[in-house]
This record gives C-alpha cells, sequence and structure tokens, in this order.
C-alpha cells in the first residue's frame, strides 16, 4: 500500500478556519504541486480530502475525482487518517490531503513509531509506502514541496 500525505497550499489568515481560502501564493502551490503529482499517482488512487476549504481548493488543481471527509478536517488525529486510508490493510494507493499537526504526527509515526511531529511544510507532498500489514514497515519515498518543482 502505499499513503501520500499533501498539506494545504497557504492560505489566508481569517475565520472561521475551516473557510479560509488560498492566497495567490497558495493557488500557485497547488497548480505547481498538481501538475507534478497528477502524472505519478496511479489511476485507481482514492484520494481523501478534508472538508476546508484551503484543502478543496488545493485538490482542485489535481482535477480528480475525490472524496470529502469530515474526520480528516483541522483537529483530526493520526488514527482519524489511518482509519479513513486504511492503513495498511487496504492496499492500493490513498492521498490525503490535510492538515498540520495531524499529517505531521502521522508521518512521524510511521517513519519513528513515537508521538512526535514532523514538520510539513505548507503544500508539500510526504509519499510512504509498505508491502506488509503493519505500520512498522513504511518507508519514505519521497518529500516534495512546490518550491523544488
Amino acid at each position: 500500500m502505499e499513503l501520500i500525505l499533501w498539506r494545504h497550499a497557504q492560505a489566508e489568515n481569517g475565520f472561521p478556519d475551516s473557510a479560509r481560502r488560498l492566497t495567490h501564493k497558495g493557488e500557485d502551490q497547488a497548480r505547481r504541486m498538481a501538475a507534478w503529482l497528477g502524472p505519478r499517482l496511479p489511476e485507481h488512487c482514492r484520494i481523501l480530502v478534508s472538508p476546508s476549504t484551503r484543502t478543496l481548493a488545493t485538490v482542485a488543481p489535481l482535477g480528480r475525482p475525490f472524496e470529502t471527509r469530515p474526520e480528516l478536517g483541522p483537529g483530526a488525529g493520526v488514527d482519524d487518517l489511518l482509519a479513513a486510508a486504511g492503513w495498511p490493510d487496504r492496499g492500493g494507493t490513498v492521498l490525503i490531503v490535510g492538515h498540520q499537526p495531524t499529517l505531521g504526527a502521522l508521518a512521524a509515526q510511521l517513519l519513528a513509531g513515537e508521538s512526535v511531529s514532523f514538520r510539513v511544510r505548507k503544500g508539500a507532498v510526504w509519499w510512504f509506502a509498505t508491502t506488509s500489514s503493519t505500520q512498522v514497515d513504511a518507508w519514505l519515498r519521497l518529500v516534495i514541496g512546490p518550491d523544488q518543482l
């Protein structure tokens, strides 16, 4: 199974948090990452997206069908993301478009199995894989940010 974590691109400050829109820079970050990511995703990749405005705007340039999942919103826990993805048992590839600090905590759990957190930069992708049914055997295939494209 492969699990791809994509943090939303740069968003405006504001309230309510769920309605924050992408900045012009964020729109550019989303377009560049979608252009890079799109050809690399398998045809049958499941795409799961937080219902916030900024995550929906981040995934939009990808131009693929996706599922909006309330349990992936701001404040979600690592277990919420893993359950939604079916990691590691479901098989296939799942892309989650979500938020910090949960994405960073999930990345840390997959790599170190600890309750620490990594900083996932805005618009960045972290791509994990496993051939096992345990999280312990996950490895990091790629980390890339929109500024590297």
